[in-house]
């Protein structure tokens, strides 16, 4: 009865089936791999609110190159570890990262390089401020950074990437990414390979700024996306062997036995 799928049409179909059902399924181990992922992360940031502060060398290696060199990244399971430490801004050498939201508004996030006693630095986000009237691009007036020593707590986060072309307006340091390398060679010292979001400052930090937030990833979208693919795997040798099933049907002889509706074929109207 189904010896006409042993054809070269019907065998070449059941390739096919075969062929998408097991890309759709590797797409589907693919976002599960990606939701995985992402659901680390979301518990790093979670871990990193709620644990205590470390020393920044038990989270972050310290640079060991040149002026203008950037450190090693941190491990991944130390991203967003919370840390501690000491130094001294360098005011001469602020960044200002445009077009970031906050608030619903377009601003600016204030990253400031915190000079260590071992001739380091590792750059310090000290939050978010609105622009100057003039618009989103408009140079704000940034709150000067304390003298003397500073005692920073905050959370480690990695180097973006992206778009990170650093330019230098007005005396300031402007990207719209905060890539440590990119920003390193802007510097005259060794640089930490990540940077820190400020979270506590003593002396405080100034009430201009607004504290920048770190949002979870959106696990759970990749989590339907694998069921999705995973479900169209199915979808598609179900479909096959349907349509495997009425060919067989089609070539027994084996006529459909739904009642009809004669007088709908006819056109004559049903009697009420």
């Amino acid at each position: 009865m189904y010896r006409f799928l042993l054809t070269p049409r019907w065998l070449g179909l059941l390739v096919l089936a075969l062929a998408a059902a097991t890309v759709m399924v590797l797409l589907g181990n693919w976002q599960l791999d990606r939701y995985h992922g992402r659901t680390a992360i979301n518990e790093r940031i979670d871990a990193g609110l709620r644990m205590d502060p470390v020393p920044l060398r038990e989270a972050l290696p310290a640079p060991t190159g040149g002026p203008g060199t950037v450190g090693a990244p941190p491990a991944e399971e130390r991203t967003f570890t919370r840390v501690t430490v000491t130094g001294r801004y360098d005011a001469g050498n602020i960044v200002l990262v445009r077009g970031r939201t906050a608030e619903g508004r377009v601003g600016f996030e204030v990253v400031t390089p915190l000079l260590l006693t071992d001739g380091t630095a590792v750059l310090v986000d000290r939050g978010w401020i609105p622009p100057a009237p003039g618009g989103a691009v408009a140079q704000p007036d940034v709150p000067p950074a304390p003298a003397g020593e500073v005692t920073v707590e905050g959370r480690v986060h990695a180097s973006e990437s992206g778009d990170a072309k650093v330019s230098r307006r007005e005396g300031r340091l402007e990207s719209r990414r905060v890539s440590v390398p990119q920003l390193a060679g802007e510097l005259p010292y060794p640089v930490h390979g990540a940077y820190v979001l400020l979270d506590e400052q003593t002396p405080a930090a100034d009430p201009t700024f607004r504290a920048v937030s770190i949002g979870h990833t959106n696990n759970w979208q990749n989590l339907g996306y694998v069921v999705q693919w995973w479900i169209f795997a199915a979808m598609t040798l179900v479909g096959y062997g349907w349509t495997a099933r009425r060919e067989a049907r089609r070539l027994a002889g084996v006529v459909d036995e739904r009642p009809r509706d004669r007088a709908a074929d006819s056109g004559t109207p049903a009697v009420t």
